[in-house]
């Protein structure tokens, strides 16, 4: 019974989200998660320019699809839950791609290192689910807040700079290359971040369920 009430309330938040739901920042939020198996293609495929240019033209819709929905009033509860999940699953292809590279690295260091990759993807697995579950006992989910904002953009710097002047796979790495520790600095900075931002959002869905048990 309760895992039948968990669904029935999951669909009911799920048609309240459909409410309104065709506006231009949800569509440029559905084009992001749209473009992550062409990213994916090229990437795999050793045409790393495109696919740069791809991470550019999805960061560029996120930051297109907040700021017309807060000016022109499209804010939706679609959008809110839209948003985030385009995000997370951009962050989670990135994440693999790159473990995937790393892991079979010529450079021992790398190698060994490339297992920290993991750690974006399994933060952002339990935020997606953690968010269906809360869905489903009808809270709603926190937010981004600061140390989340913070998170995501050092994350996209990084895997930029990775992108562009990586030793394997850096578009511009002939005129520059970042060093194996600079590699290893940057990315361990992102997944300080990264982890600093998962705890951050603790309180606030502890208190909320509190309040839903009171």
């Amino acid at each position: 019974m309760a895992n039948s009430k968990g669904i029935d309330t999951l669909k009911e938040q799920f048609n309240k989200m459909n409410e309104n739901a065709l506006t231009i920042p949800n569509i440029l939020s559905l084009f992001r998660v749209i473009l992550i198996p062409f990213f994916v293609f090229f990437f795999l495929s050793g045409k790393y320019a495109i696919a740069v240019s791809i991470i550019f033209i999805s960061g560029v819709t996120d930051l297109l699809d907040g700021k017309i929905a807060r000016r022109f009033n499209q804010i939706s509860d679609l959008g809110k839950l839209l948003d985030p999940a385009a995000d997370k699953l951009t962050q989670i292809t990135v994440a693999f791609t790159f473990f995937i590279h790393f892991l079979d690295s010529k450079d021992q260091s790398l190698k060994l290192f490339s297992y920290v990759f993991l750690l974006f993807i399994i933060k952002e697995l339990l935020m997606i689910v953690g968010s269906f579950v809360l869905l489903g006992m009808d809270i709603v989910p926190t937010s981004a807040i600061i140390f989340g904002k913070i998170a995501t953009t050092v994350f996209y710097l990084v895997m930029g700079c990775l992108m562009l002047f990586s030793p394997t796979f850096g578009v511009f790495n002939k005129f520059f290359t970042l060093p194996n520790v600079v590699i290893i600095i940057l990315v361990s900075i992102s997944a300080f971040c990264t982890l600093l931002a998962f705890f951050s959002y603790v309180p606030d869905t502890v208190r909320k369920l509190k309040a839903r048990k009171g």
